[in-house]
């Protein structure tokens, strides 16, 4: 399979969102609190340029089980 950057994200993004759904469905259990504790990332960018407006919300959560997913795409990425 050839390795390109379209790969990566793909990989990356199906690896992040396995992770946020398992970390959703440990959250019922509080000895894995720290696990499934989430931190919101936002990004708002606003434009007003008189000819195009456009106005983005951008929104991550991210837990420590989806930035191991991440880890864990990034290393399927690198067995590729």
């Amino acid at each position: 399979m050839k390795k390109n950057s379209l790969t990566l994200i793909l990989l990356l993004l199906v690896c992040l969102i396995a992770g946020t759904l398992i970390g959703q469905l440990l959250a019922p259990y509080p000895y894995l609190g720290f696990l499934t504790k989430s931190v919101t990332l936002t990004w708002q960018p606003k434009a007003d340029l008189l000819v195009i407006r456009y106005d983005l919300d951008l929104q991550i959560r991210l837990n420590l089980i989806g930035i191991l997913g991440l880890a864990l795409g990034f290393w399927i990425f690198r067995k590729l």
